[in-house]
């Protein structure tokens, strides 16, 4: 399976980042894949933060490369995880030009999914491998078919790429082509025809989707036809036809990208850089929240751009606070002296986990995380402590316990916190924007509380905030504690 391939030579990969454990990069080494960027693999690991080191975001240069690196219209050097779909279509192409027989093959997925890279990447191998077998190189035409004026022009773009023009001038195309492929030609070359964004040429009469597939079905055609588009179903739902004429093209779908198959095209890309971009950990949350979403590639490299641009931010506001800093405190001037340099090592040489959950946040903004993010501070607070509750098999609480958890939060935090009436009124308010559920009782500490938005959409509000970073982490350890202890308490009873 294509995932498991992308889990194993993820974690094995020779120029994937250094890791922070040292058991985890020596066990990646006797694995390593023979394919790919060589960079660094022969070296110690041990080495390899000295080889590549964290980046300088304040550096024109080096910001333009980074970004040029994870934008889209960059093509990446080697096209990973796609490598089965790839071998499939440039199976069928080989076979189709080999035996001089015409063909049709058709590739859908979900949008961003390397459907036309790895297309690209198809025709480049497909002309070497002719090359060097000795064969008739075929004549290659791609067509995106958002670009044709009418749906029927793509014929025309198709007869251009023919040598001999049918007889009757006056006949369409189409007809010309039909012609054409009823007959033995001279022509020897195969044409391969790559039609993107396929579902254009969807007309009320299908007429020319349908007469494009047709064409290779001619005695004499030479036509080698490869759609892209989006819809899985396409071929069922708008060419019933060719099914009954037992001619409906091969289906190669290509599924949406898993997080560790986001992790390791990512990886890809910044290999090429000569330094460490992101955290490991900002990458992962990245990978992880586009891949529940959409597998799009195109949101994960537009994302990680708008990351780079919040850190941007942060340093030209951290600029601007540090040279008010100075004039106004300018007595202190050597404490001050190695603040810039503190600042440059220890917070903005790379881009944290913090940049990423807000740029994650802005690309996929919902009503509930929008509605956590504008609540105030103490109502914040309040959802926070009442993860600590509804997590594991507990659904509920009382109103007494979830007070209790909130003051210790505001106590740890040096914040005061507000009586056991105030938090009542708030609690009522987040029930009436349907972010808790109150229970009836007649005394307030007794109303049973329950949660009505998922645990997720309260850490991914809240992780961009820093105060927020530390409680959600302690309660995120606490989890991990508490799936030990009933791990334990399970093989206790098991064993009794």
């Amino acid at each position: 399976m294509p995932v498991i391939a992308a889990k194993r030579s993820l974690r094995s990969h020779p120029s994937s980042p250094p890791r922070k454990s040292p058991r985890r990069c020596a066990a990646a080494t006797p694995n390593s894949t023979p394919t790919g960027n060589r960079f660094g693999a022969d070296e110690n690991r041990a080495d390899v933060a000295a080889v590549k080191p964290k980046w300088n975001p304040r550096d024109g240069e080096q910001l333009k490369m980074v970004k040029l690196a994870l934008h889209l219209s960059t093509a990446p050097s080697t096209i990973v995880c796609r490598e089965e779909e790839q071998n499939v279509v440039l199976g069928f192409c080989k076979g189709c030009v080999e035996h001089q027989k015409a063909g049709s093959l058709y590739i859908c997925g979900c949008p961003g999914t390397g459907k036309s890279l790895s297309m690209e990447k198809v025709k480049e191998q497909l002309l070497n491998w002719a090359t060097e077998a000795g064969l008739p190189l075929p004549d290659v035409l791609s067509v995106n078919c958002t670009t044709l004026a009418n749906t029927s022009d793509i014929f025309t773009k198709i007869l251009g790429l023919n040598r001999a023009q049918g007889k009757t001038v006056s006949a369409t195309p189409l007809q010309q082509l039909q012609n054409m492929y009823c007959q033995k030609s001279s022509i020897k070359n195969m044409t391969l025809i790559v039609a993107d964004e396929l579902d254009y040429l969807i007309t009320k009469d299908r007429a020319v989707l349908h007469d494009l597939f047709m064409l290779t079905t001619f005695p004499f055609s030479r036509c080698i036809l490869i759609g892209v588009a989006n819809a899985i179903d396409l071929a069922d739902r708008f060419l019933p036809r060719l099914t009954s004429l037992n001619c409906k093209p091969i289906v190669v779908n290509f599924r949406a990208y898993s997080k560790d198959q986001i992790l390791k095209i990512l990886e890809e890309r910044l290999n090429e850089l000569p330094y460490t971009v992101f955290q490991q950990q900002a990458l992962e949350l990245c990978a992880r929240k586009v891949a529940a979403a959409s597998g799009d590639m195109r949101n994960v490299l537009f994302i990680c751009r708008s990351a780079i641009d919040l850190l941007e931010a942060e340093i030209r506001e951290s600029a601007c606070n540090l040279s008010t800093s100075l004039e106004e405190k300018s007595s202190s001037k050597q404490n001050l002296a190695a603040a810039p340099d503190f600042m440059k090592k220890r917070e903005f040489d790379t881009v944290r986990t913090d940049h990423m959950a807000l740029a994650l946040s802005k690309t996929y903004r919902s009503p509930v995380v929008d509605t956590i993010q504008s609540l105030p501070h103490h109502q914040q607070i309040i959802l926070c402590s009442s993860m600590k509750h509804f997590r594991g098999a507990k659904k509920d609480t009382i109103l007494g316990e979830l007070y209790k958890s909130y003051v210790g939060i505001c106590k740890s935090s040096l914040i005061p916190p507000a009586g056991i009436l105030e938090f009542s009124n708030m609690c009522r308010v987040l029930n009436d924007q349907g972010l808790i559920k109150l229970g009836q009782s007649r005394e307030d500490k007794l109303r049973r509380v329950s949660p009505k938005v998922d645990e997720g959409d309260i850490t991914f509000a809240l992780q961009g905030i820093r105060f927020f970073k530390t409680v959600l982490n302690d309660s995120a350890e606490r989890l991990v504690v508490f799936i030990q202890l009933d791990a334990i308490s399970k093989t206790l009873l098991r064993s009794r």
